[in-house]
C-alpha cells in the first residue's frame, strides 16, 4: 500500500514580506545635498527620535498601514509620526525594494499641501532617472 504525502509538505511557503531590513536612502540633488536629511537635522532634538524610530519601523515591518503610514498615490507614501506639539510628515517612495526618503515638512493644515506633494513627485522622478 502506498503512503500518502501530507498536503502541507507539498506546499512551498514564501514569506509575504521582502527580506529585512529594506534599505533606506535619502534623495540626493545633483549637487549632493540631501534635503530630507537636512530637514530632519533641523528639527529640535526631542522630535528627531520619533521620526527616526518610525522610519526604522517602516524599514523593518513593511508593509505598514495607518496610523503610521498612509498612501498618497503616485507611488508616494507618508510616515506620520506623533509629535507632541505639531504634525510632521516624511514622504517616501519604494524603488527597487528600497525606501527612498524624498521630503519632510511640518504640516499646518488638515490636507497635505499640493506643493509638498509635487516636490516629492519631482524628486521621485529625478531619483528614478538617476538610477535607471
Amino acid at each position: 500500500m502506498r503512503q500518502l504525502t501530507p498536503a502541507s509538505s507539498l506546499i512551498r511557503y514564501r514569506p509575504l514580506k521582502p527580506e529585512r531590513p529594506l534599505a533606506v536612502k535619502f534623495f540626493r540633488t545633483a549637487t549632493g545635498n540631501e534635503p530630507a536629511r537636512v530637514w530632519l537635522r533641523s528639527l529640535p532634538s526631542e522630535e528627531r527620535p520619533a521620526i527616526g524610530e518610525d522610519l526604522l519601523t517602516v524599514q523593518y515591518a513593511w508593509p505598514v498601514g495607518k496610523p503610521l503610514v498612509d498612501r498618497l498615490g503616485d507611488g508616494l507614501w507618508e510616515v506620520r509620526p506623533r509629535l507632541p506639539q505639531r504634525i510632521a510628515r516624511t514622504l517616501f517612495a519604494l524603488v527597487d525594494n528600497e525606501i527612498v526618503v524624498l521630503h519632510g515638512f511640518i504640516k499646518k493644515t488638515q490636507q497635505t499641501p499640493a506643493q509638498e506633494l509635487e516636490l516629492a513627485r519631482q524628486r521621485k522622478r529625478q531619483y528614478r532617472s538617476d538610477h535607471d
